[in-house]
């Protein structure tokens, strides 16, 4: 089968189109044939060896897709063979044919193709369990997402508004802010060329937001977390600057604020029920209209490496897909 291979440690430029052999499913799994592979930062961590897990050479990235399953292993009883799937695991989706444990397998929902399936579980995943879970989002609460245009920012404005909350949403391009919009965003900041904490202020009547989304980190984390209401919540998704962001202590201890981690991948070995909970609304809100992902640019097997790098350039807006078969 065709595949892209991570021989050594490295950028995407590292990798390359080969041929593996194809992987036969142990126990608990579940061979798939994907037809196509989101792509994400945990990818880039991966094939640097900058991942928790590090996994022996060669090895295909991809840590979510979309196909149909090919085999079943043994012990599983919930899927049938041909049956059309959205799959997380931690590597392998950058290829013809992936093996995912049965706990990281889920029906596509009627009416979404196999573009958005792919991109589907990770991000929209990490948002509901942020927001709901863990952030405890209420209606008529105020949101604030950074790197709104983002793949996952996108997803945390439509899962903000699904819940009911109004959601400020923070890009640094007005066209990035534009996209926002269109995905529901009340309002808009470009940080930029606005003060975030003045823009937050004004849209709040001065007393700030509930909560902050953040997948970025870097420079704008401190202003976003000053911009929390008293009893707020900080909700830290991720790194995609680059720069792990540090908050004083004591102005924690004055505003009575909460710094909250998500680690979504935890909740598909630890807390099963509630991950099963948290897709089984993803997958209604899907049907109802209410989330759907935006795909912006769709790249061939090949050009895997490519996407990777626009990826790191974080100049994408929206998510970016893999046709396997392209």
């Amino acid at each position: 089968m065709r595949a892209i291979l991570c021989k050594e440690w490295g950028n995407p430029d590292s990798l390359i189109l080969g041929e593996s052999d194809s992987p036969e499913p142990g126990a608990g799994e579940v061979k798939i044939r994907v037809r196509a592979a989101g792509v994400n930062y945990a990818d880039l961590v991966l094939i640097r060896g900058q991942y928790q897990e590090k996994p022996d050479f060669p090895f295909s990235p991809g840590l979510e897709g979309a196909g149909e399953v090919l085999e079943i292993g043994e012990e599983v009883t919930n899927l049938s063979v041909g049956q059309r799937v959205m799959a997380v695991t931690s590597k392998g989706a950058f290829a013809e044919e992936a093996i995912v444990p049965s706990n990281g397998i889920f029906s596509i929902p009627d009416g979404m193709d196999y573009f958005d399936a792919a991109v589907f579980p990770v991000a929209y995943g990490t948002s509901h369990l942020a927001l709901k879970e863990r952030g405890n989002l209420k209606p008529g609460e105020t949101l604030l997402v950074l790197g709104a245009a983002g793949g996952v920012g996108l997803t945390a404005i439509e899962c903000g508004k699904a819940i009911g909350a109004k959601v400020i949403a923070a890009a640094s391009s007005d066209e990035k802010l534009n996209l926002t919009k269109s995905y529901g965003a009340d309002h808009t900041i470009n940080y930029l060329t606005e003060d975030l904490r003045s823009v937050v202020r004004e849209v709040t009547d001065g007393k700030g937001v509930d909560m902050v989304y953040d997948p970025v980190g870097g420079e704008f984390s401190l202003k976003a977390m000053r911009s929390l209401a008293q009893q707020g919540r900080y909700l830290v998704i991720g790194f995609a600057a680059g720069d792990i962001p540090s908050f004083p202590a004591n102005y924690l201890l004055i505003k009575n604020i909460s710094v909250i981690g998500i680690y979504w991948g935890w909740y598909r070995t630890n807390q099963t029920e509630i991950f099963r909970k948290s897709f089984s609304e993803l997958s209604k809100w899907y049907s109802e209209g209410l989330v759907s992902p935006h795909v912006s640019q769709k790249f061939s097997l090949s050009e895997a490496p490519e996407a990777l790098s626009v990826l790191e350039t974080r100049k994408a807006m929206g998510r970016l897909v893999i046709d396997i078969d392209g």
